[in-house]
This record gives structure tokens, C-alpha cells and sequence, in this order.
């Protein structure tokens, strides 16, 4: 078990949520393991794992920029005060997540009490609190799920603030400290050495998805087991399985026929019919399904008024783009609404498509370079997109 938890206290490290000693993950097996002796303030941690039938429990202090996130969304969101929780708008949120509890104080009872409701809970002034019910994986990915869900609530409603011009010199400086703290996620020009050319057989394929798999953790163009990698055939399709860390591919990946004669895409990733139908309207053969977050929060960047805010993720009426970048509706899943009948219209005109809400979907011929690309892209245009409009909304003064 203490190498398990060294393994997922390395993956927080690497990407940027925490540093492992602001990390407390107690794991448990026939005995429990903790990776570091606790604090005295901590000890309330020891009475939260009695009281849950968890496999794993974790604590963080989170890194630079979510930390100064987590405290600008209790200071300034209204349903903290209200409700004691933040509820965002992304798709993987309202799926996964619903909303997340804020707490008060780092009280056992009221932690135990938060995570019976939820899989993940914010601590004001301490940090985030998540659980596994059955391995320390998900703990992990919790984790790594709210810090997402912060970053792009709080640069969502940071834009919305400079619009209504409510925001104060503390907000100012604020953010600007935010800013300079996310650079690091900011996606880069580099051309990276793939894999080139059309695979000509399966270990190919699987070496070829796993590779870009690494590339589009390491590069910060999809956050903790979100995201999936698809490569076709003339007969098959190579998926990622539902709930497969992109960066750990191996084993985790199913290939699945077009003509459904098989029953393993049981396992596949759950946006299996929209690879397919993106294959048959593009001719393409490689796909890559990321969740930068500029490019989420810019698809939900809309200054129309008197909506329904609530409907926009399935069916929005307007044609909507980020520097002719489109933006389409569309849930997960198989309904009348779902993403496999907007995304792939979409891409029958260009590589790249953001999903409402969602992520991004790119799609390239041959190998995954032009995907790749492309995603690197779609996420650079948005962050410099997001700029523009805060500049223009701020008068200048960022």
C-alpha cells in the first residue's frame, strides 16, 4: 500500500496541485498506512476515517494558483454564505460531482458529515478534504477534479465580475497573482516527436495511443481520468476505457468493431458513439478528447441575456465560436441532445470543436500529430481569447 500512495502523491506533485508535504493520504488495506506523521491540527483526520467505511482518505493544502482560487470562491461566491457549497456549471461537475460542500472548520463530524453527501469537500482557510471508497486512485482523482472545477469557476465568474465592473483593487490584485500562478498550465507551440504514419498493426496502435495518452496529461490539456483517445481501422476502433488515466493506458484500451459483431465496448470510454460517428463524417482516423480549461470556460462565455442558463450544455440556438473555433451543444451520452450529433458536424469542417461545458474534441489522419496540434491550439486561442475579454471588460487594468 506505501506504494500506492507514493505513487499518487507523485501524480499530485507532477501536476502542480499540491506539494507532497501539504499532502495527507491514509490508505487502508489489513492495516492503515499514512504517508506522514500528522500535524496537531490534523489529528481531527484520524476520527474522519473511523467514522467513514472508506479505502482511502486525503487532505490538501493545494498549490499555487488553486489555493488563492479556493480562498477568492469562499470570500466572493453568494452561495457560500447561503448554502455553505459552490455549485459550477461544467459538464464533468454537474455529472460527477453536483456540487461542493464548504466548510468552516476543520471539525471531524462535519467533515464525515459532508463527505456522506459528496466526494469531495472544501475546507475554508485549509484546503480540500476527498475520499475513496475503494482504492486510493479516486481520492487522487477527486482531488484533481475539484482543483479543475475551481480553476474554471473562478475564472468564469472573474470574467462575469469585470463585465458588472464589481470588482475592488483586492479583487485586482487577486487575480493578477492567479494569472502569473497558472503560466505554467498554459499550453506551448512545442512540436512534440510522435509516433508518424499509419499503424500496421495492433501493438501500434496501443503504442501510439498511450503515447499521446502521456503527452496530453504532461501538457495539462486534460485534468485527473477525464478526456479519452480513440485510433480507427477499416473495421475497428481503439478506445480508451471508460475511467482510464490517459497517462496509464496500458490494459486500457479496448478495441472495438464498427459493426458492434463484438461485446467489448461494454468497457469502452462512454463517448464511444461519438468517436464513431466523427469517423464516419470525417474520414479521419485519429481522435483526441481533452478538457483544457480555457476552452471550457470560454464555451461558457456568453453575454446574451434572459436564457435559460440550464439548458445551454444540451440544445443552445445560437452559432457560437472562440475566434472561429465552434462551440456546440450536446450531452453526454446516446439521447436526442447528445454531443455524438453535434461534434461530429462539426468536424466535418474543421479539426478542432468545443463542446459546451465539455472539452474539446480534435481529429486528425494517420497518426495523432495534427490532433495534438490542434488541441494545443483550440487551448492557446482560448487563453488568449479569455484575455482579450478581460482586458477590454477591466479597462486595461490587468
Amino acid at each position: 500500500m506505501e506504494k500506492t500512495v507514493q505513487k499518487y502523491l507523485g501524480k499530485i506533485e507532477a501536476q502542480g496541485l499540491a506539494h507532497r508535504d501539504d499532502v495527507v493520504l491514509f490508505a487502508r488495506d489489513a492495516d492503515v498506512y499514512c504517508n506522514r506523521t500528522l500535524r496537531e491540527d490534523e489529528r481531527e483526520l484520524h476520527a474522519v476515517l473511523e467514522t467513514m467505511n472508506v479505502s482511502s482518505l486525503l487532505f490538501a493544502r493545494p498549490a499555487e494558483p488553486y489555493w488563492t482560487i479556493l480562498e477568492q470562491i469562499a470570500l466572493r461566491d453568494e452561495t457560500v454564505p447561503a448554502e455553505g457549497r459552490i455549485v459550477p456549471r461544467d459538464a464533468e461537475t454537474r455529472t460527477f460531482l453536483h456540487d461542493i460542500p464548504v466548510l468552516e472548520h476543520f471539525w471531524a463530524a462535519d467533515i464525515a458529515a459532508a463527505l456522506s453527501r459528496r466526494k469531495t469537500a472544501i475546507i475554508r482557510g485549509r484546503g480540500i478534504v476527498t475520499f475513496g471508497s475503494m482504492t486510493p486512485e479516486q481520492s487522487y482523482i477527486m482531488l484533481s477534479s475539484t482543483c479543475f472545477t475551481a480553476f474554471v469557476k473562478y475564472f468564469s465568474d472573474a470574467l462575469h465580475r469585470f463585465r458588472e465592473a464589481v470588482v475592488d483593487e483586492e479583487d485586482l490584485a487577486a487575480f493578477r497573482r492567479i494569472w502569473r500562478a497558472s503560466k505554467p498550465f498554459f499550453p506551448g507551440g512545442e512540436i512534440l516527436q510522435f509516433h508518424t504514419g499509419t499503424a500496421n498493426d495492433d501493438d501500434m496502435v496501443l503504442a501510439m495511443i498511450a503515447e499521446v495518452g502521456r503527452a496530453v496529461v504532461d501538457h495539462h490539456l486534460v485534468d485527473s481520468f477525464f478526456g479519452n483517445i480513440s485510433y480507427a481501422t477499416d473495421d475497428c476502433i481503439y478506445i480508451s476505457q471508460t475511467g482510464s488515466s490517459l497517462d496509464e493506458l496500458h490494459g486500457c484500451i479496448d478495441k472495438v468493431p464498427f459493426d458492434g459483431t463484438s461485446s467489448a465496448g461494454i468497457t469502452a470510454s462512454s463517448e464511444l458513439s461519438a468517436h464513431k460517428n466523427i469517423y464516419r463524417a470525417t474520414g479521419l482516423n485519429a481522435i483526441l478528447h481533452g478538457h483544457p480549461k480555457f476552452a471550457v470556460i470560454m464555451s461558457m462565455d456568453c453575454e446574451r441575456k434572459n436564457c435559460d442558463r440550464e439548458l445551454c450544455y444540451k440544445a443552445c440556438p445560437e452559432q457560437r465560436s472562440v475566434h472561429g473555433i465552434p462551440i456546440v451543444s450536446g450531452e453526454i451520452g446516446t439521447g436526442a441532445t447528445a454531443l455524438m450529433h453535434t461534434a461530429p458536424e462539426a468536424l466535418r469542417k474543421d479539426r478542432g470543436v468545443i463542446v459546451y461545458g465539455h472539452g474539446v474534441f480534435t481529429a486528425g489522419r494517420n497518426d495523432f500529430r495534427q490532433a495534438f496540434a490542434e488541441l494545443q491550439r483550440v487551448e492557446r486561442t482560448c487563453v488568449a481569447a479569455y484575455r482579450e475579454e478581460v482586458e477590454k471588460a477591466s479597462g486595461g487594468r490587468i
